[in-house]
């Protein structure tokens, strides 16, 4: 294909494209276990929920406009909406606000959502909408997808993409750690966005059973909610980095001082998720033994229990030795 796409050859392109990358994504066998999954992403269309995004250059980011009059520039901007790479597609100030998530972790994060036929799911953190028409698109019925986010722009814009490629969830503009009490309950909450503890409130929304997926301390934490004040899960082994819960008024802890900690485990990333994990309840110090004396533990044997009083985290047992306070 040549520099100088226009009209059906750019549609052509981006059918190409969006082949290349189901195929890219397919070859890790994410889609084994729920292969309708692999139907969704064939199906909806990324590039029109990122009609523009931002690229690191030196000094700042550069914008790749859809619109563009520079056909070279209308080629490099669709062949990077069809790459496996997070998109930044809203800085303020400067500082990223928003984001469209790595496909390949999209496609595991909701394979391990383990929707069903007929769940009510609450999204939360809209984003561009791509996550949601792809939700949409697994359950036939728009009527049981609803997104959140907390800037109006952001759903706006997000409610825009969805219709534009023919969708119509519902989108919702609030502060997603309270939910959206009035379309609950849920079968199924999924977090675009990291957190520094579960919001009760989606715990309260949820029908018994249901399942919450969301990202915390840099890994994805997988809870069942056995009834209307208590859930626990574990944490998946993928590792997962996604912009904070804006709206979450808790302060994020000053990075702890690793001076005294051996370069290895200071550039270990398993080792950073537990001193994450653990920074309300343990200094660098105590986390460095515990991870030296208990074999450098991986993230799945890491877990979350939340109460209507109390939430904490844990290692390999919920009533075991190693506990830490989230709130």
């Amino acid at each position: 294909m040549g520099a100088h796409v226009l009209g059906k050859d750019l549609d052509g392109l981006a059918a190409s494209a969006r082949a290349g990358l189901v195929r890219e994504i397919g070859a890790s066998g994410v889609w084994d276990a729920d292969p309708v999954w692999r139907r969704a992403f064939e199906a909806v269309p990324r590039h029109l929920f990122v009609p523009y995004y931002y690229v690191g250059v030196r000094g700042g980011y550069e914008r790749r406009w859809g619109e563009s009059p520079d056909p070279r520039t209308r080629e490099r901007w669709l062949r990077g909406a069809y790459a496996d790479a997070p998109l930044a597609t809203r800085l303020r100030d400067g500082e990223l606000v928003s984001s469209s998530s790595q496909p390949s972790l999209m496609a595991k994060m909701l394979v391990e959502l383990e929707v069903a036929d007929g769940d009510r799911v609450l999204e939360i953190g809209a984003g561009t909408g791509y996550n949601a028409a792809l939700l949409a698109y697994r359950l036939g019925d728009d009527d049981l997808v609803t997104t959140i986010d907390l800037y109006p722009d952001i759903t706006e814009a997000a409610r825009q993409h969805l219709a534009d490629a023919g969708y119509h969830p519902a989108v919702i503009t609030g502060d997603g750690a309270r939910g959206v009490p009035e379309r609950a309950p849920f079968d199924r909450i999924i977090a675009t966005c990291t957190l520094t503890s579960v919001p009760p409130a989606w715990i309260a929304q949820c029908r018994p059973g249901a399942r919450i997926l969301t990202p915390l301390a840099t890994g994805l934490l997988a809870l069942t909610v056995h009834d209307t004040g208590y859930a626990e899960g574990r944490f998946l082994p993928t590792p997962a980095y996604f912009v904070p819960l804006r709206g979450d008024t808790r302060p994020e802890p000053e990075p702890a001082h690793l001076g005294a900690i051996p370069r290895r485990a200071r550039e270990n990333e398993l080792f950073r998720f537990l001193l994450t994990l653990t920074r309300s309840g343990l200094d660098p110090q105590e986390a460095y033994a515990l991870w030296e004396r208990e074999g450098e533990p991986t993230r799945e044997r890491y877990g979350i229990t939340v109460t209507k009083d109390q939430e904490w985290a844990w290692l390999d047992d919920p009533e075991g030795p190693y506990v830490w306070p989230l709130r």
